[in-house]
């Protein structure tokens, strides 16, 4: 099971909307088959590992690490090409949270005599996919919040100036999680500040993903950076708004943004409508990489599933922007409790992996 999550595990950047799945076929305690899913509409984990086994898949055992899929989608499947070649036993890390799988793969399998083991290292095989789990199962994606701050949490000069806090391995490990995600989310503050154009810079990089700007009264320039034509076509940008009042759809749907109206109560852009808009579209994770005002809407939302803190040794006193901007905490138990799960140093800089501690 190890060797087919290292295998899922090279589909990290190329699966979306799919899960990442890899799959390994073992007979007398040797390797025969193995596959990854690598990119949505082409065959699935098991296919692979079959056709490598071939023949010699009959009575052999597969590790899987998401129970193989029972409906037809864009692929046949691939519980028919197990119990087609004759497999003995089937080791399931984790069940399918989609809806049209969700225990029917592992059923049909059973009901042909093959033998289901199902959990083995399911929290690692969970890891891999929490973006289409919390699609399948909350119908909104999973979001990471990246920030970029000081060791005394400030990510800008009070002037706005923030280039750059972080060194360039860090700057270089963001590029990945950009790589792995399905859309970015940034606000109009850091589209008028920086002027960023939000694509990945990797090399063989094989994927843009969706780019999204949440600009409350429609603010942003239709010559911005992440509006050049030459973006465009890397990936479509999508300006969340709640008001037009300068009238300014019309130029902005010219300049080829697509424009997604989700006013809430207090006529700023609905955050939680907008997440659902993204998972409707088969956006299964989230890179947020923005400044301190949707960074503190989003956390009052409890919309952040992670955060992603790179801190860098610098000091940058009381005066400079801070990570969030929320309303004035009054006792310690409002405070937002994390879990950290990962610490690391990233060239100069240290990055932290933590989750919010929430309630069942």
């Amino acid at each position: 099971m190890t060797a087919a999550l290292h295998l899922a595990e090279q589909g990290v950047c190329s699966t979306q909307p799919n899960p990442r799945v890899g799959c390994v076929i073992v007979k007398n305690n040797q390797i025969i088959g193995k596959g990854a899913h690598l990119k949505a509409g082409e065959p699935h984990a098991e296919v692979f590992a079959l056709r490598e086994a071939g023949a010699n898949a009959k009575d052999a055992d597969v590790y899987v690490t998401l129970e193989p899929c029972s409906h037809h989608g864009r692929t046949p499947p691939c519980v028919d090409g197990l119990i087609a070649a004759g497999v003995k036993r089937v080791v399931v890390a984790m069940q399918d949270p989609n809806p049209l799988v969700a225990g029917n793969g592992i059923k049909r399998l059973q009901a042909h005599g093959i033998v289901v083991e199902m959990g083995l290292m399911e929290s690692q095989s969970m890891a891999l996919n929490p973006g289409f789990i919390s699609r399948m199962t909350l119908g909104m994606p999973y979001v990471r919040s990246k920030i970029a701050a000081s060791l005394d949490g400030k990510t800008a000069l009070k002037n706005g100036k923030s280039l750059w806090i972080t060194g360039e391995p860090a700057r270089l490990d963001v590029q990945h999680w950009r790589a792995q995600s399905c859309a970015i989310i940034t606000g109009i503050g850091t589209v008028l500040a920086d002027n960023p154009s939000m694509t990945v810079r990797l090399p063989n990089n094989i994927r843009q993903p969706l780019r999204v700007i949440v600009d409350s009264r429609l603010q942003t320039p239709a010559d911005c950076k992440m509006l050049d034509i030459t973006m465009l076509q890397a990936s479509p940008v999508l300006i969340a708004y709640a008001s037009d009042v300068n009238n300014r759809v019309a130029s902005l749907t010219a300049a080829g943004a697509e424009l997604l109206h989700f006013p809430d109560a207090k006529n700023r852009v609905d955050l939680t409508a907008l997440l659902k808009n993204l998972a409707q579209r088969g956006v299964n994770e989230v890179l947020l990489e923005a400044g301190q005002g949707l960074n503190g809407a989003f956390l009052q939302a409890h919309l952040i599933d992670e955060f992603i803190l790179y801190y860098a040794p610098k000091l940058m006193g009381a005066d400079a922007k801070s990570m969030f901007v929320i309303s004035e905490l009054t006792d310690m138990s409002q405070a937002t409790d994390l879990q950290i799960f990962d610490v690391r140093q990233v060239g100069a800089d240290i990055r932290v992996r933590a989750k919010p501690i929430r309630d069942c």
